[in-house]
This record gives C-alpha cells, sequence and structure tokens, in this order.
C-alpha cells in the first residue's frame, strides 16, 4: 500500500491575525516524557546566576515538602537558557546547598541548556498553525511604548504584529527577530494575556516557552514559586491550552525581604546558607526555621531562637 505523503499545512489567520486554538495541530510527539506512571511531580527550577538565597531556599524546602507530603516525586530542574550568566560551578554550588537542607531530586537534574532543539519543535509547531510573528522591537521601544502617557496596557504593545512583508524585510535588515506567540485577541478573556516571546533574537529559547514544555514533559502537576512570577502565570496557561498540555497547580509563595526592606535577591548578596552556617547554625536548624516561616513541619522547634528571630526580620 503506497504511504500518504505528508504535506505541511499552514492555518489560515484570522481577519485580526488570530487563530482558533481547535485549529491547532497536534504537538509532535517526543520520546523525552519521563516516567508517565507518576502519580504527580513538584519541581524547583533554579537559574544558576548566582548562589541561592534564603528566599530561594524556602521556595526549594516548601516545593520538595509538599511534593512528598502528597506521595509526589519532587525534580530539580536548571533553568540555564541563558548561557552568559548561566555557570556550571554555580549550578554545583545551589545543588550541593539544596543536599544540605534535605532538598534532593529523585531524578536526574535536568538542564535547560541542552534542549533547545526540543523546545524549537514546539515552535515550529506554533509558526505552522500561525501563531505566531517577528518581532523587532528592543525592550526600550516596548517599554517607552507601554509608559508613554496615554498607553492603555503594560503588555507588548503589538508594533511588529501586522507588520508587512516590506516592513519585516526592512526592519530585519537592522535587526533580527524575536519571535512571539500571537494571542488570540478575539475572546474577552485573553485581553490580560501578552504576546509572549517564544524565541529570543539571539535564537535562545525564551523562558515562558521552556518552562511550559517541560514542565508537561517531566510530568510537573504541582509549581511551588515566588509570588514575583504569579503575573506570568496566565500566559503560560494559555500556551498549555494550545498545545493541549495539562495546567499544573501553582502555589506561588510570598516573598522574604531584607531589614532595608527589599526583596532578597541572588544578585545583591543577600544572606545565604554559607552566612547562617558560619554563624554556627546548622542546616538542619535552617530547613526548620524556613520551614517555620510558612508554619509548615516545625515540631519541637523554638520560635524564639536567635534564628528564628532573624528569618522573621526578613519576612
Amino acid at each position: 500500500m503506497q504511504a500518504r505523503k505528508q504535506t505541511r499545512v499552514r492555518t489560515r489567520a484570522r481577519s485580526d491575525g488570530s487563530v482558533p486554538l481547535h485549529r491547532l495541530k497536534s504537538p509532535p510527539k517526543s520520546n523525552t516524557r519521563v516516567d508517565s506512571s507518576v502519580e504527580g511531580s513538584g519541581r524547583f527550577a533554579p537559574s544558576p546566576t548566582g548562589t541561592l538565597h534564603l528566599g530561594n531556599l524556602r521556595t526549594a524546602v516548601f516545593a520538595e515538602y509538599s511534593a512528598h507530603s502528597r506521595g509526589y516525586q519532587f525534580l530539580i530542574r536548571m533553568e540555564d537558557l541563558d548561557r552568559l550568566t548561566s555557570r556550571p560551578d554555580i549550578a554545583d554550588k545551589q545543588l550541593l546547598d539544596l543536599e544540605s537542607l534535605g532538598v534532593k531530586s529523585d531524578r536526574a537534574v535536568v538542564f535547560q541548556s541542552g534542549r533547545f532543539d526540543l523546545y524549537r519543535q514546539y515552535v515550529t509547531l506554533l509558526e505552522d498553525s500561525g501563531l505566531t510573528f517577528e518581532c523587532f522591537c528592543s525592550r526600550r521601544e516596548i517599554q517607552e511604548s507601554v509608559s508613554a502617557p496615554h498607553a492603555a496596557s503594560t503588555h507588548y504593545p503589538g508594533t511588529c504584529r501586522d507588520l508587512s512583508e516590506s516592513d519585516r524585510r526592512q526592519r530585519s535588515a537592522s535587526r533580527p527577530a524575536a519571535i512571539r506567540l500571537r494571542t488570540d485577541r478575539t475572546q474577552g478573556e485573553n485581553s490580560h494575556i501578552d504576546d509572549i516571546v517564544l524565541i529570543r533574537n539571539d535564537g535562545v529559547p525564551a523562558y515562558n516557552l521552556a518552562v511550559v514544555v517541560d514542565d508537561e514533559l517531566q510530568g510537573v502537576t504541582q509549581v511551588v514559586r515566588g509570588e514575583d512570577l504569579a503575573h506570568v502565570t496566565p500566559s503560560q496557561n494559555y500556551l498549555q491550552r494550545l498545545l493541549g498540555f495539562r495546567t499544573p497547580e501553582y502555589v506561588h509563595l510570598p516573598l522574604m525581604f531584607g531589614p532595608d526592606g527589599h526583596r532578597l535577591s541572588k544578585r545583591h548578596g543577600d544572606v545565604t546558607l554559607s552566612d547562617c552556617l558560619r554563624l554556627g547554625f546548622s542546616a538542619t536548624a535552617v530547613r526548620s526555621a524556613l520551614l517555620h516561616s510558612l508554619e509548615l513541619g516545625t515540631n519541637g522547634w523554638d520560635s524564639s531562637s536567635s534564628l528564628a528571630q532573624w528569618l522573621k526580620s526578613l519576612l
């Protein structure tokens, strides 16, 4: 029997440039899905750009605690997409700090830097379905546009969404294009969803794409992260629906702040596990204090101890 010839079909966009969700082609089959028999999984996914501070560690401890308390597996994933700022030695140090606090991955640690081809498969799928567009805007141009006196939104303003072919050629001559998701604006519930970047203009897959693909392929059913990432959740949920992925449960933890009122940050030398150890506190005590800050798993913890009071001052 003669094999049927495979053809690539592009979906016709609506007059506003959007495409109905049900017209999206099926996602590419992949052998990268990990242990689909597992009931559920939680994860912690740091970027190896600096030493983990106590806020990061609290998120990791709670993510591991929450996953295992439900009988889920717990995973660690390194979000090292940016090869300029991510370093293997920092990843090693982060894993050592996590292990000191009893936070270990139940499977091999996944590094996103080795999965670029996988992410691009899904971008190709979206491109073939008419759900992307090239964007030549710089960050400065976008910021200036959304901060204008009469700007209607803080989202991407749509500057490149409907460029003519001649405009695209002209812009591409001076700046490489990023690839953005074309959100369906005809649906009222999508009004707060941004045209997120899928591929940066340097060819690197973007965070929102990689995290959605990896959560699906790793079987992640619960995502614990800081509340500073809550604003990207609707866009990630939208991309999950487009690709036919499951939507995990999201838990956004309150941020930790220093005595100066600024939130803790890896890049600003904030308190780390090493700082606690140098002050004479054990890793076990730090783990207990971090859980105590969320009122979890702290039987026998002395809330009047100096470490507990110190951590309390950071919240």
